[in-house]
């Protein structure tokens, strides 16, 4: 399933405190007196979360989603899902569509479509964790059990026959082909366990997270810093395991990462940089070092590609400026632009803006 957005913006009012007049007072007892009776006067500021965002996730690849706490990704993966919190103080502008069908049409039905996959771990902490599986798997398998029978009646009775048997054979054993995929086998008879109940580890209940949201007539797969605490080792099987499932059967995964190793982000097949609300690149992975020679910025040799791209628009860059006498990007608005006149982009806009 491919999703498309165009020109994805999300601002939010928040109430803040307005100390501009009081800074000037005096610090008197009557003044001191006031301010803890009347308390702080405060206004009302709006902040820009997503800044024109458009871009596209293609079925059959595995897309990083890279950014630096605030920059906007934890809101774009969850506007994205129909999982953001729409209140009268958010505004949301933009188009979104799923195999060119608008989310509007949609909603009520996306999340059997696109699953969200969030920071935290939320499980029944007495079940062990193939019971865990196989009550996600009833809870929403009996639903893709009848889509399967209806998109095997094309053939003779004898070849649809067959083929309904081995959907039913895979639809009752597919906890088991889970556990199998997420290397769950060890402990799939342990409780998963909480902060009271000693279970499985986190990394163990990270794959377990993971592996809930592979049933169901899922085509999208959104996580949200799916690897935080984990090893190395545990971060990338899980890794490995999604970009397995994104290039065997056509799935769209999407993984939102904070400081992913080199060996992670070899494997990833496209990257989306964001940076304060900003789009900064969206494009092949073995293609974002290229694109940033040409405005003088280089990676140094021995230096994470992750690290540097995340250093990208904050004070920490002039470490990879390379000395030249035309202007370079500063902040992440001026990258954001820069990114905008590339070919890169304006093909996007070519597919996005076609029917």
């Amino acid at each position: 399933m491919e999703v498309r957005f165009s020109n994805l913006s999300l601002s939010a009012d928040i109430v803040v405190a307005d100390d501009h007049a009081s800074k000037y007072e005096l610090p008197t007892i009557p003044n001191e007196l006031k301010k803890t009776l009347m308390g702080p006067k405060k206004k009302t500021v709006r902040k820009e979360i997503l800044k024109s965002v458009s871009g596209r996730f293609t079925p059959g690849k595995i897309t990083l989603l890279l950014g630096q706490p605030g920059s906007g990704k934890s809101a774009l993966m969850k506007i994205l899902s129909s999982r953001f919190p729409m209140t009268k103080n958010i505004t949301l502008e933009g188009d979104i569509s799923f195999n060119n069908v608008p989310r509007e049409q949609i909603e009520d039905r996306l999340a059997q479509f696109v699953s969200y996959v969030n920071q935290r771990d939320k499980h029944f902490p007495t079940l062990t964790v193939k019971e865990t599986l196989q009550f996600a798997h009833a809870f929403c398998g009996g639903k893709l059990l009848e889509q399967g029978h209806g998109m095997l009646d094309m053939g003779t009775s004898v070849h649809d026959k067959e083929a309904i048997e081995a959907v039913k054979s895979i639809f009752s054993h597919y906890p088991d082909v889970v556990i199998q995929q997420l290397g769950l086998q060890i402990c799939q008879d342990t409780v998963v366990g909480d902060n009271m109940l000693r279970g499985i580890s986190g990394g163990e209940r990270k794959r377990v997270t993971t592996g809930e949201m592979e049933f169901g007539m899922k085509y999208v797969s959104l996580m949200d810093e799916i690897t935080t605490g984990l090893d190395a080792a545990a971060a990338y099987d899980i890794v490995d395991t999604q970009r397995s499932i994104a290039h065997r059967m056509q799935k769209t995964v999407v993984i939102a990462l904070l400081q992913p190793s080199p060996e992670l982000f070899a494997l990833f097949d496209d990257v989306m940089i964001l940076n304060d609300g900003e789009l900064m690149y969206h494009g092949p992975c073995n293609k974002v070092e290229a694109y940033f020679d040409p405005i003088r910025f280089k990676c140094p040799p021995g230096c994470d590609i992750a690290d540097y791209l995340l250093d990208l628009g904050t004070k920490q860059q002039h470490r990879y400026e390379v000395p030249h006498p035309t202007k370079q990007p500063r902040s992440p608005a001026e990258f954001g632009e820069s990114f905008r006149l590339t070919q890169i982009y304006q093909e996007t806009l070519s597919i996005l803006e076609a029917p």
